[in-house]
């Protein structure tokens, strides 16, 4: 009962979002209900509300947090204005002539930037939008591949600030055991197979591509494609570059308008990210300081790099101070939608932990748990977890403690393995599905795309790899190899998206058909 009473706020926020496509008024709304649970009292809950706000808004990592989305829009906007951005779209254009294509592109290059899921929106967004634009993609589309590339990637990719933090909460779970013998990172490495909502994800996107779409992204699709809106009429963007910021200053942007503030990004990234966490002050190994990294702090670091390089560049452009001032500010204008909605989110999550919900879910269901049920239950759990939080990285600190322990205590390394890739697969899972999770904010600033139609829409395409995800932790019992695991979720996910594409598409020429009679 405590588990369910819980979980009220969020899902309260997230139901009444997707209902109403009003986030700030539903997120507020939420909060407002947990402060009423908390106090017992509806008017002592707006002074609670407050001050949960003062306290997320005063914390170190979110302040700097605000400050380096604040500067990425900034960076944005100057990659725009000095032409960056046209001409890269140029460039890509020349080589893509189909809306699959463009896709499939973005797709690509989402899966080369991995080291942050942040950076990648941003380098990726800024590289596709325009591309994709001209191929009649709908900007619901664009947000689902960034989407469902950036955070996948950046858990599975070789070296990442998530790689980082995630070898820093197993290595505090091994501590807690007294378990020596293995090493935290390799245990992970072993995981990475067991990940398999990640993985399918990842797959499922030139899947789609490839086979054709389903559900309301099937709508979004006919709807830019036959009139043109990338937009459905009614919907509001969180980022438009193009209203706030007016034409570039030059026709004629070069390629390396683009390539330089976009290596000052990733340079400066890939060295704070191993300063601050240690690497040349005390000598450690690049894991070892990524898991000790400041995240915010680096950066915001290659947030302001990126800004600077973009403002060099537009005075060596002849632009006047005040247009790269008017440049700066836009830029700000530009994520103010964004950092609403994340303050709000951050603040529904402390709602959630001053109520324990963590707590209570793991509490309902460890009496019952079994070595064969245990990865499906954690999916679940971590999958339920994050939809109601909004933020994969805290389901990683809530599980991971208490899963990890749990499986070597039923189990052994093996099951440890397994209940890892659970965890982050199902953390990825419900961050993807919420409309309070900022990974999927990022995702519809740089798509140019209505945050609550990039939710709906994506929410189809993220069930198909977690409904088989949740099938093979099942099957786990019985087949050891998570690579033949995998292989037999991949061609179960390619027959699934073929039927649902191929009814979709009969239902909509039957629809087509109806209308022309």
């Amino acid at each position: 009962m405590d588990a369910l009473i819980s979980l009220i706020p969020p899902l309260t926020a997230v139901l009444v979002a997707l209902t109403t496509r009003r986030v700030n008024l539903s997120l507020f709304m939420g909060i407002w209900i947990g402060g009423w649970l908390v106090t017992g009292d509806p008017i002592s809950a707006i002074g609670q509300t407050f001050d949960w706000f003062a306290e997320v808004m005063t914390d170190e990592w979110n302040a700097r947090f605000l400050v380096l989305t604040s500067l990425l829009g900034a960076g944005a906007a100057f990659m725009y204005k000095i032409g960056g951005s046209h001409a890269v779209a140029r460039w890509l254009g020349s080589r893509v002539s189909t809306s699959k294509g463009s896709l499939l592109l973005t797709w690509a290059l989402g899966m080369l930037i991995f080291f942050n899921d942040y950076v990648n929106s941003v380098i990726v967004g800024n590289a596709s939008r325009d591309v994709t634009a001209r191929q009649r993609v709908s900007r619901e589309k664009l947000a689902w591949v960034l989407d469902s590339t950036s955070a996948p990637m950046a858990t599975l990719g070789p070296v990442s600030d998530w790689i980082g933090y995630q070898v820093s909460l197993i290595a505090a779970a091994f501590v807690s055991i007294s378990l020596t013998t293995e090493k935290p990172y390799w245990v992970f490495l072993q995981s990475i197979p067991w990940n398999f909502y990640a993985l399918l994800c990842l797959a499922s996107i030139p899947m789609i591509v490839l086979l054709g779409d389903f559900g309301p992204m099937g709508k979004a699709e006919r709807r830019a494609r036959e009139s043109g809106d990338l937009v459905a009429p009614g919907d509001t963007p969180l980022l438009s570059v193009e209203g706030e910021l007016g034409e570039p200053h030059t026709d004629e942007g070069r390629l390396w308008h683009f390539l330089l503030p976009l290596v000052a990004l990733i340079g400066v990234s890939g060295w704070a990210l191993w300063y601050t966490g240690g690497g040349m002050q005390e000598g450690k190994s690049l894991m070892d300081a990524l898991a000790d990294t400041d995240v915010a702090v680096s950066l915001s670091w290659a947030a302001f790099a990126m800004t600077l390089t973009g403002l060099i560049i537009a005075l060596t452009q002849r632009m006047s101070l005040a247009d790269c001032e008017h440049t700066l500010l836009s830029g700000f204008r530009i994520m103010l939608p964004a950092l609403v909605i994340i303050v709000l989110a951050w603040t529904i999550g402390t709602v959630t932990d001053a109520m324990n919900a963590g707590e209570h879910i793991i509490e309902a269901t460890e009496s019952w748990l079994s070595p064969a049920l245990l990865p499906i239950l954690i999916f679940a759990i971590a999958m339920l977890i994050s939809f109601a939080t909004g933020s994969s990285w805290g389901t990683m600190a809530i599980l991971t403690p208490i899963g990890v322990p749990l499986a070597y205590t039923m189990g052994d390394i093996v099951l440890v393995q397994v209940a890892i890739g659970a965890i982050f697969s199902g953390a990825i899972f419900g961050d993807h599905c919420s409309p309070i999770s900022d990974t999927t904010v990022m995702s519809s600033i740089f798509a140019g795309s209505d945050h609550i139609a990039h939710v709906r829409t994506q929410i189809p395409y993220a069930i198909v790899p977690a409904s088989i995800a949740g099938a093979l932790y099942l099957l786990s019992i019985l087949i050891e190899s998570p690579y033949l695991l995998l292989g037999i979720g991949a061609l179960l996910q390619l027959i699934v998206i073929w039927g649902l594409a191929r009814v979709s598409n009969r239902t909509r020429e039957h629809q087509y058909a109806s209308d022309e009679s």
